[in-house]
């Protein structure tokens, strides 16, 4: 019945930066970006390799995050990577903090986990 996931939606504080984040280092490209004026309010189509999308939202007075990340609703966000040293280093060389690379337990794959500018927490899951 389902085939995939088609996009996740994300609603940042700070448009100009969470977009710099996710399309200049994180390199997602831009599929569409729209300013709806009635909402006064953006709306950015990003695209990853494997035709997943991302959705970033941005609202006027948007609450924040309750809890980190133990909240209800989504939880995290996980990208798979082919080797997780190089997208580490990549971001830390772009003054984003991650944290140490661990191994899941059950699978032996390894992961780590840093935030967008929104505290939302984003998880690099190596397949390989």
């Amino acid at each position: 019945m389902l085939n995939g996931i088609h996009h996740v939606a994300i609603i940042c504080a700070d448009y100009p930066r969470s977009k710099a984040l996710y399309t200049q280092i994180l390199g997602l490209k831009i599929v569409a970006e729209h300013y709806r004026q009635a909402r006064d309010s953006y709306k950015l189509d990003l695209a990853l390799p494997d035709g997943s999308q991302i959705e970033l939202f941005s609202f006027n007075d948007a609450p924040p995050r309750p809890s980190y990340p133990e909240a209800q609703g989504l939880r995290h966000l996980a990208f798979k990577v082919d080797d997780i040293e190089v997208v580490v280093a990549h971001l830390q060389l772009s003054n984003i903090s991650v944290e140490p690379v661990r191994i899941d337990e059950y699978t032996g794959k390894q992961y780590t986990f840093f935030s967008d500018p929104d505290g939302l927490p984003l998880e690099l899951y190596q397949v390989s």
